[in-house]
């Protein structure tokens, strides 16, 4: 009990295992590991920062705790436990991202709380105290930084008959075409080509070269074979959504991209994830949205937006989505000024625009999730620019997680969009990927569904706040 309290001295037992589980957890456990960190601070915050103060009390006497005394005994409070505090917000904070690891860091966090009543630290009411704190914090972690909801979108399956029709490859890959980026790397690190091979023998891999054009290579293998594929991230998947809507041939998405988005909201978080769609799964069909006529299956933007999202994507890996959008966030309105649009015959002065392919979560400006991939709206969220203080209200909401409220920004679901700007050309982004536009453009779901293979049955029901 000594050495564990002694370890737990300013977060460090703590602070190193989120160390490991940034380094080993992969991207959930990066997650985690940040969510603890920030628990711990908030928690450390309040409990030694602010109660102690608020409520202070003598440390328990030696002789009512006769048990391994402290060598210095702490001059501060004894309410509430510090120790217990961060231990608690820790443990909670890491189990909601990853509930596996519930039980060893509560367990943990349990024997670290009870090493301070041991040590004659605090008496039994300050550990209940500083845990209840702990636990509370990282429950309010929540709102300004949602839980990540890893749970696949819903879709409507494909009929048999209308399969026939989307030229369905067979399970051993006969008939398939995928298409392997250079970049592209599973899980492991690893270049998946060797294991689509080995597990699809007779489809058609090809590796492209620097050289090669990804697009043409695509059409080429769409007009040879009955469906095409692609290994990368939501950038190569988005090249090979607008040669599968034109060659009107189904498409198997392989994740091994940085993001994945699209990927994962089909259920595919491996290449062994999308093998098991071709031998067993079934194809769906999701909406795809068209901005100034290009394609995208997950966001589109304009303006200071695809900046922002530049900024976003190349950090939040490392950071996490949130903390990596106040980043983004701060550098763009330090650098970029608002802008004029019209939407729709209404005239706007605004920051940044987002449009989602079908209705995101959570509410305010850093949607992560959709429940549906089908529901033929388009989620449009706009940060306002007018007046003189919109830059301080906007970083104020960002770091205050309050981006849900109205005055900050709007949100509207719709199923087109008419827009037009002042400037001659219009940089936009579409799946992460960058390109020049016209000054008046429009944004609607393309009349051609995409035909796209998942792992299970991804039942979609429209939900009655997205009918409404």
């Amino acid at each position: 009990m000594p050495r564990l309290s002694a370890a737990a001295n300013h977060s460090i037992l703590w602070f190193a295992a989120a160390a490991g589980l940034g380094a080993f957890g992969g991207r959930k456990g990066r997650r985690a590991a940040l969510r603890g960190v920030l628990a711990i601070g908030g928690s450390s915050a309040l409990a030694s920062g602010l109660l102690k103060r608020l409520l202070p009390r003598h440390r328990p006497p030696h002789a009512a705790f006769p048990f391994v005394g402290l060598r210095r005994r702490p001059a501060s409070s004894s309410m509430p436990s510090g120790h217990a505090s961060s231990a608690a917000a820790f443990a909670t904070a890491v189990a909601m991202e990853l509930p596996v690891l519930a039980a060893p860091l509560g367990a943990l966090a349990l024997a670290v709380a009870y090493s301070r009543i041991y040590n004659g630290a605090h008496y039994p009411g300050d550990v209940v105290l500083g845990g209840a704190v702990g636990i509370g914090v990282a429950v309010a972690t929540t709102k300004i930084w949602p839980l990540a909801d890893y749970s696949p979108a819903s879709a409507r399956a494909v009929p048999a008959n209308l399969a026939r029709v989307a030229r369905e490859p067979s399970p051993d890959g006969a008939g398939l075409t995928i298409v392997v980026n250079p970049a592209a790397r599973s899980g492991r690190g690893e270049n998946p080509t060797d294991e689509l091979r080995a597990a699809l023998p007779k489809a058609r891999i090809v590796a492209l070269s620097g050289a090669d054009d990804l697009e043409q290579t695509l059409r080429d293998g769409a007009r040879a074979c009955r469906a095409i594929g692609v290994v990368g991230g939501d950038g190569s998947i988005n090249t090979a959504v607008g040669v599968a809507l034109d060659e009107q041939c189904a498409l198997v998405v392989v994740p091994g991209g940085t993001l994945n988005h699209f990927a994962r909201d089909l259920g595919l978080e491996s290449p062994a994830d999308a093998v098991r769609a071709v031998r067993e799964g079934q194809l769906v069909a999701v909406d795809v949205g068209t901005i100034d006529e290009h394609p995208f299956v997950n966001t589109a933007s304009f303006g200071s937006y695809s900046k922002l999202v530049e900024v976003r994507e190349r950090l939040e890996r490392t950071i996490g989505k949130w903390p990596a959008l106040v980043v983004a966030l701060v550098h763009v309105l330090r650098e970029n000024k608002p802008f004029e649009v019209t939407i729709d015959g209404r005239p706007s002065r605004i920051w940044m625009i987002f449009v989602g392919n079908c209705a995101y979560d959570p509410p305010g400006f850093a949607p992560a999730t959709r429940p549906q991939l089908d529901d033929g709206v388009f989620d449009v969220r706009t940060a306002d620019g007018s007046g003189p203080w919109a830059r301080a209200r906007l970083i104020a909401a960002a770091l205050t997680g309050g981006l849900g409220r109205s005055e900050v920004y709007t949100r509207r679901l719709v199923s087109s969009l008419a827009l037009s700007t002042e400037s001659d050309e219009t940089l936009f982004a579409a799946d992460g990927e960058v390109f020049h536009g016209h000054p008046e453009f429009t944004i609607r779901k393309d009349p051609r569904r995409l035909l796209v293979y998942s792992p299970a049955p991804l039942q979609s029901q429209v939900s009655e706040r997205i009918a409404k």
